[in-house]
């Protein structure tokens, strides 16, 4: 079956590159899945019984909320027609673009975040790597489930505003995984409602209390299959199915060959999980350190510490890209178009950016466009690009667009369990 495979590839476009083995998905208890989607999908998690995992990864939106930034705590409504709520706005901005599910339970997915601030090491206890600590891994399956635990404790995103519930008090307090803490809480509230309390003896032993490593293990398995997208015309083309347009096909010889896309854009998934600097406009409150004062965002530096590492993020899947937008660390960019076009020549394009196309809504705009203002930090961006100046023509473009279309699994895309029309909690569901 290898052998038949490689000739596939050899023969259909992908310019005789091995694109290594397929993507392999873990079997999922059904069990566990369903009640993952209703955990994922339903408020209770929040500090303020508000907000869920899907009101800023939601399937409408391709698994993102279609917004640049995000606006979680303080903010009313879905996607992009979610605003600020004036009488409670939020005491933080979100820095960095809800990034898409696609594909993360795949066993090769070991890194999440834009900065990879979290990643799987065998060195590390629990074989995960996290700022948060060694004590902060332990009950959980993956890192996959581990990323479940930065959300609930981030008050801009669930958590909620400092004081103003219990959730929120114990993490001002630094009570996370302790007993009583933050996670406790949460997870008593899910132990308390009969639903919920029922679905995890079946899963687990039976009346065993329920930890917040439980809700975030069933979480991931719920997005290990709702979120796979592998069967996309680019899939089928390539195990010897119906061939791509012929737009598409010039588009994927561009991708894996003149446009050198797939030196970072590599395998199934078109990604090599690593970082690099690609010169994006910094827009937005940025990620600064602690004591700097303007709105910049350097990227994997802060993880590594490493000079080198400054302004890169980490590669994202290519899978369902054209329904994942705004594109960039931030959402920069608004169009696939214009993300394609920035990858051309990404320092022209940083120093003639056009914010106007930004998907959010501002508090402070003034600091929102403070670094593209900044000489000194677009200078040190612009030095920091891996990218060489790439010529294509209109059509050329079209083509690569027409690729990256390709790569939309349409099936994965309208949904297996889809959104609940009601969750245990009785908490309203963001459809």
């Amino acid at each position: 079956m290898k052998w038949m495979i490689a000739g596939l590839l050899m023969a259909t476009g992908a310019q005789a590159q091995d694109l290594g083995p397929r993507p392999v998905f873990p079997e999922m208890d059904p069990a566990r899945v369903q009640l993952g989607q209703l955990l994922f999908f339903d408020p209770i998690l929040s500090g303020n019984r508000n907000i869920s995992c899907g009101t800023c990864h939601h399937p409408r939106f391709g698994t993102s909320d279609g917004m640049s930034l995000s606006i979680g705590e303080g903010g009313v409504g879905l996607g992009p027609d979610r605003r600020i709520d004036p009488n409670n706005p939020p005491e933080d901005r979100m820095p960095r673009n809800a990034p898409a599910l696609w594909n993360v339970g795949a066993t090769e997915f070991n890194t999440f975040f834009h900065d990879g601030r979290l990643e799987a090491d065998p060195q590390k206890p629990g074989g995960i790597r996290t700022p948060l600590g060694a004590d902060m891994v332990v009950g959980f399956d993956s890192v996959l489930s581990a990323q479940a635990m930065f959300p609930v404790l981030a008050n801009d995103e669930m958590a909620g505003h400092y004081s103003e519930n219990d959730v929120s008090q114990a993490v001002r307090l630094g009570h996370l995984s302790v007993k009583d803490g933050a996670w406790d809480k949460i997870a008593a509230r899910v132990e308390a409602i009969p639903e919920y309390r029922r679905a995890f003896d079946a899963v687990l032993e039976e009346q065993r209390p329920i930890k917040f490593t439980d809700i975030a293990n069933v979480i991931a398995d719920f997005t290990r299959v709702e979120w796979r997208a592998d069967d996309s015309p680019f899939d089928r083309a390539m195990m010897g199915g119906p061939p791509l347009s012929a737009e598409a096909t010039r588009g994927q010889d561009l991708f894996y060959g003149e446009a050198g896309c797939s030196s970072c854009h590599s395998g199934w998934l078109q990604t090599d999980h690593s970082y690099h600097a690609i010169a994006m406009p910094q827009i937005g409150p940025g990620k600064a350190a602690p004591f700097e004062t303007h709105a910049r965002d350097a990227g994997r530096i802060r993880v590594t510490g490493e000079q080198s590492d400054e302004y890169k993020f980490l590669t994202p899947s290519l899978r369902n890209v054209a329904q994942t937008g705004p594109y960039g660390h931030n959402g920069a960019y608004a169009s696939l178009e214009a993300v394609v076009r920035h990858h051309l020549d990404p320092v022209a394009s940083l120093y003639s950016y056009d914010p106007s196309q930004v998907l959010f809504h501002e508090i402070e705009p003034a600091d929102d466009w403070r670094v593209l203002t900044d000489s000194d930090e677009l200078a040190r961006i612009s030095a920091a690009n891996e990218l060489v100046p790439i010529a294509l023509g209109d059509d050329d473009v079209s083509d690569l667009l027409a690729f990256l279309h390709s790569l939309t699994d349409t099936g994965a895309a309208k949904g297996r369990l889809g959104v609940p029309v009601k969750v245990p909690s009785g908490l309203p569901v963001d459809q």
